[in-house]
């Protein structure tokens, strides 16, 4: 049981990479020329990401504990910050990469505290 809890944990790790790129693209368009043809191909691929995160999403909580699947999301901020330096440029401080390590440390936290035996039961 507790492969499979791992890989469900991946897919979930993989999606909040996927949604945290939405930031990337949605930023990226803010610096297009409204309604020109890379403005809508740039909202049209953030839509796209939305809808796919959206049905991934509904499909892994079936899998994965509430608590662990909503920690989760948090990541997407310390993905944010990656995307800004990597992406945009941007220079973090060291109290942001301090709140991005106690961030993942928190999901580390949840993700592998003590669970109820009854909760491996799929």
């Amino acid at each position: 049981m507790m492969a499979k809890n791992t890989r469900y944990f991946l897919l979930l790790q993989l999606l909040m990479l996927m949604m945290s790129f939405s930031g990337v693209v949605s930023k990226t368009a803010a610096g297009e020329e409204f309604l020109s043809v890379r403005w809508i191909l740039l909202y049209g691929l953030l839509l796209l990401i939305l809808a796919l995160y959206a049905v991934f999403w509904q499909q892994l909580l079936k899998h994965i504990m509430l608590s662990v699947a909503y920690a989760c999301k948090s990541v997407t901020v310390v993905w944010g910050m990656i995307w800004g330096v990597v992406f945009f440029g941007e220079t973090l401080t060291f109290k942001q990469i301090l709140g991005g390590v106690l961030v993942m440390a928190g999901v580390l936290l949840v993700a592998v505290g003590r669970r109820d035996p009854d909760d491996d039961a799929d």
